[in-house]
């Protein structure tokens, strides 16, 4: 399916557009879609900032280019945005699996009961919305059973994040099924790329190597992840906007690569990448609630809208980290937090 330019003007609601992926969307839009006005409802948590946005959004002269700083949470606030839009794309959601370990009631507030006013407030203005498309999460399938899982694996999550996000899936699935809002709702595993937080493992290894630290990993490293460049997200994102309505409101799309990589042989990756000292990997205790592995299907998608990932797992990986290694004043702020503290279930405290 073309993602090219098209001639309807529409107005665009991205919440959580200051955020990772929601900031890359963001900008995605931006540069292909010169006639959308798009607005960013975002709270900036230290997950998210204005410097992620386009330049445009610090300008006040721009028509296209609207910055509402809330919370997701704040009813009033999301109706008077919701009743503006054509196009709502909800991204707003803590993220990190570990940081939900000790901090898990905002988890629920911000997952569950921001997507419970967004739903609500989609329904009240069911004649201007014409698509609510939902950006779940495949950690809501907990450990892969099959060789691959697809769109009816079970839903089994196996942290306070997920269950989170779980909880929010099946909501925005519920009204769809309730009141027959135009919801969408796109599980993405697990993204890389630009601008996302130091917390997260691929850039927290590149920018380990910068720093000349060791690379920590998890248990034995065992774990595996299906990774997909934020690009290609985003791109899945604009199909499912884009696609006629009947191919995709009530249905649910995986974006993945369709391989996994254990951790380990990601730092490995970075390591060989950067020109590192492959002894610099280390171990620690491995993380509670950990998923042993996650290898997504998008053979739905793919049937359906034509989409499939374009950018090869050596590229995507040498592009992030460029990119890290040329925005050092972007990241260097966040080093405090690339570690959380937890207690594990012996009572030892560790750095996550």
């Amino acid at each position: 399916m073309s993602t090219t330019v098209q001639s309807t003007n529409k107005t665009v609601l991205i919440t959580g557009g200051a955020g990772f992926i929601g900031s890359n969307f963001v900008h995605y839009l931006y540069e292909r879609f010169p006639q959308y006005r798009i607005i960013v409802l975002d709270c900036l948590t230290y997950a998210g900032s204005i410097r992620n946005l386009p330049e445009a959004y610090r300008a006040e002269n721009d028509a296209r280019c609207e910055f509402w700083y809330g919370n997701v949470r704040n009813a009033e606030l999301v109706n008077t945005l919701v009743s503006q839009a054509n196009i709502v794309v909800h991204f707003a959601a803590e993220t990190h699996v570990t940081r939900s370990i000790y901090d898990n009631l905002l988890f629920f507030e911000t997952d569950v009961l921001g997507t419970q006013v967004i739903s609500n407030a989609v329904l009240k203005y069911g004649e201007n919305v014409e698509r609510f498309v939902h950006i779940s999460t495949s950690e809501v399938y907990g450990t892969a059973l099959d060789a691959k899982m697809n769109e009816d694996h079970p839903l089994s999550p196996m942290s306070p994040y997920a269950s989170a996000k779980c909880g929010a899936d099946r909501l925005v699935f519920s009204y769809w099924a309730t009141y027959q809002i135009p919801a969408v709702i796109i599980r993405p595993f697990n993204n890389y790329g630009p601008r996302q937080h130091l917390e997260k493992v691929i850039p927290r290894f590149v920018t380990s190597v910068v720093l000349g630290e060791k690379l920590t990993v998890h248990g034995d490293g065992s774990a595996a992840r299906d990774f997909i460049h934020v690009e290609d997200t985003c791109r899945g994102i604009d199909m499912v906007m884009h696609a006629p309505l009947e191919k995709v409101v009530g249905q649910v799309f995986n974006l993945a690569s369709g391989e996994h990589r254990s951790i380990v042989s990601i730092a490995t990756d970075v390591v060989e990448a950067m020109g590192y000292d492959p002894g610099c990997i280390t171990y620690i205790g491995d993380r509670p609630g950990q998923v042993f592995r996650h290898t997504g299907d998008y053979s739905k998608i793919k049937r359906e809208l034509g989409w499939e990932p374009r950018l090869s797992w050596s590229d995507g990986l040498r592009d992030t980290i460029a990119w890290y290694v040329n925005n050092r004043e972007w990241w260097e702020r966040q080093l405090w937090m690339r570690a959380i503290p937890i207690v594990t279930r012996t009572g030892k405290r560790e750095m996550h």
